[in-house]
């Protein structure tokens, strides 16, 4: 009788176990797809069986530690512990974004429906999204440096994705420390511009939607490298200048700049691709002035609406012959009914309209018919 009793007994536990294992693996299955990284450089992706790890490697610049998150599914213990890892669990419901590059993401994954809060809402361009503002869904949680933590904890989200310019993080920790998990996107920091589209695949972790984000990264790194095709076998290669001037100072961007990249893979001369910075460069208005004098194109002129509103900014810019020939173009024309710039929210999620944007502009007779999405010739 005893024997029988440790058989059941055995059995029971057996199959409690089994049971337990078997809804591990299903979530895992459903909730940690297997994920590569090819163009990005910021952010790596681990399947570890039952959970993934995601470490974002340059959050911002001078970075001088990694951060690492661990995602498991809901319903699941964490599988270790740990003091400076970050804790998932998976799928996130409800979901806070400062930055508005994190918008496109979520719409293109669906999941525009689980934002509840966000640091200057008007900043939000997107009709889908803006809907949401408008109709209350979207709650207004004041600056993203400063987000209000009283309307943060009470919307309750199951997951904050927040950015920094500079590594402060002091707003962040603070409400991490109420256990609302904080993690931080540092797409901005790609050079390559498809690099910065494939952070939909950092987003899309946190949600199950991995096939869909491979998906979406997969088309638009092919339009963009069908359309660098296109501009590579042209004969001609226009000069560029870029930037503008900021009181007794030009911005130029670096030679080693996703700006820089795009005019490379538009098979344009881009002036200053020599200098090996990420960022911008500072130069004289006179420095300038000796390089682009002659430059057939203007790409990317700061915020000016017209070549009038340019001009009064600084009557010198009407040395140069791009100002002369009205060959100057502009990504800050088109705005969100809020004043939110379009470019900026878009752009980095759709490399491919911005590369066929200028190669439209640089080699109009590759793209016919094409209508340029963010880049227009200022008049």
């Amino acid at each position: 009788m005893r024997n029988i009793f440790i058989i059941i007994s055995l059995f029971l536990v057996s199959g409690s176990c089994k049971k337990k294992a078997n809804t591990t693996d299903q979530l895992t299955v459903m909730y940690l797809a297997p994920q590569s990284i090819e163009y990005a450089k910021g952010f790596t992706i681990q399947n570890h069986g039952t959970y993934k790890e995601i470490k974002v490697t340059t959050p911002w610049p001078d970075a001088k530690y990694e951060l690492t998150y661990i995602l498991h599914p809901k319903g699941t213990e964490r599988p270790f512990d740990s003091n400076s890892a970050v804790f998932v669990e998976v799928p996130v419901e409800r979901v806070v974004v400062t930055s508005t590059t994190d918008v496109p993401m979520l719409e293109y994954l669906n999941l525009e429906q689980k934002l509840v809060g966000f640091p200057h809402t008007d900043y939000i361009s997107s009709e889908k999204t803006r809907a949401l503002v408008d109709n209350g869904s979207i709650q207004e949680l004041g600056k993203e440096y400063n987000l209000n933590t009283e309307v943060v904890l009470e919307l309750s989200p199951e997951l904050i994705i927040g950015f920094s310019a500079s590594g402060d993080t002091k707003a962040y920790d603070l409400i991490q420390k109420t256990g609302i998990p904080v993690v931080m996107n540092g797409s901005w920091m790609e050079e390559h511009p498809i690099g910065r589209a494939e952070w939909i695949k950092f987003v899309a972790a946190f949600f199950g939607k991995e096939t869909i984000a491979e998906d979406v990264f997969q088309n638009i790194k092919k339009e963009y490298n069908k359309a660098s095709t296109l501009a590579k076998n042209t004969t001609n290669s226009p000069t560029v200048m870029s930037g503008n001037m900021f009181k007794d100072v030009w911005h130029v961007p670096g030679g080693n700049s996703f700006i820089a990249r795009f005019l490379k893979d538009a098979n344009t001369t881009y002036l200053w691709a020599d200098i090996p910075k990420t960022g911008s460069q500072a130069l004289s208005f006179e420095s300038v002035l000796e390089k682009a004098q002659k430059a057939e194109l203007w790409i990317g002129s700061g915020n000016s609406k017209s070549l009038s509103e340019l001009r009064e900014t600084n009557h010198k810019y009407e040395a140069f012959d791009a100002f002369k020939n009205k060959t100057v173009y502009s990504s800050t024309l088109k705005m969100g009914p809020k004043g939110g710039l379009i470019y900026y929210e878009l752009g980095p999620m759709r490399p491919d309209l911005i590369l066929k944007d200028i190669i439209h502009i640089a080699h109009p007779e590759v793209l016919v018919d094409y209508e340029p999405y963010f880049f227009e010739k200022l008049k």
